[in-house]
């Protein structure tokens, strides 16, 4: 196993199409974004976390955020979100980067490092890992993938389609002729579970959830999210219907 730098770096920005603002919505006191970046400072393989932001002023508050936390931003194009990486990644000298999202204020510290040994246990032998691509049994909201910089640079120079630019890792895992990929699945299927934030639905069962856990347990994990479902099952209810944006 070898080891460079590994920097997480997330995305973040104020103007998301269905609930705008929503990584500045306060439950208990904290924005959601702060509540995704405590969550992701408790990995212990991580060298660095970034947050990758635009230029747009809208977003001086993820910066000042984030600074706060001791957090260092990048910021760059709105929608070119691969060159936004890519830059970041420079920035920051990343031999291999962790790719998250912001809208998951439940993002599992244990299962981030899970995915990151698993990356680590084959190198030089692969190019992407993740526990969402291929099959998804985790529940949304705690994607995570892993790339070397080599490969984020090689997606950055030949990506063209404006999916692969926006979203910046369908070059790689849409092209398993090119790449060697792998996957990280749960024991347990439990992909019907929705936990990120992108509707007023997702951020009301986000917050009931949040609101039981987080007091007595601000470190929790995948298995007290699933604990309290199970106490709770009609909670499952409040966000079903929603559909994940087709990228």
């Amino acid at each position: 196993m070898t080891r460079g730098r590994v920097v997480i770096i997330t995305q973040a920005r104020m103007t998301s199409t269905r609930l705008p603002g929503k990584i500045a919505i306060q439950i208990l006191g904290k924005s959601l974004l702060e509540h995704h970046l405590e969550r992701l400072m408790r990995s212990s393989l991580a060298s660095q976390i970034v947050v990758a932001t635009t230029i747009n002023s809208s977003d001086d508050l993820i910066v000042k955020t984030s600074e706060g936390l001791g957090i260092s931003v990048y910021r760059g194009s709105e929608h070119d979100v691969l060159t936004r990486y890519y830059h970041a990644a420079i920035k920051f000298d990343a031999d291999i980067i962790v790719r998250v999202t912001s809208d998951c204020p439940f993002i599992d510290p244990e299962i981030v490092d899970k995915t990151i040994s698993h990356y680590l246990s084959l190198e030089p032998d692969i190019d992407y890992v993740s526990n969402c691509r291929i099959r998804q049994t985790y529940p949304r909201g705690l994607d995570t993938e892993v790339f070397s910089f080599a490969n984020l640079k090689l997606a950055y120079e030949q990506a063209g389609a404006p999916l692969e630019r926006e979203h910046v890792t369908p070059f790689l895992w849409q092209h398993p002729e090119r790449f060697e990929l792998s996957n990280i699945d749960h024991d347990v299927d439990l992909s019907h579970h929705r936990w990120t934030v992108d509707t007023p639905a997702d951020l009301n069962l986000i917050k009931r959830m949040l609101e039981s856990v987080y007091p007595s347990n601000p470190k929790f994990l995948l298995q007290d999210c699933v604990k309290l479902i199970r106490e709770n099952p009609e909670w499952e209810n409040i966000n079903k219907h929603i559909k994940q944006k087709k990228l």
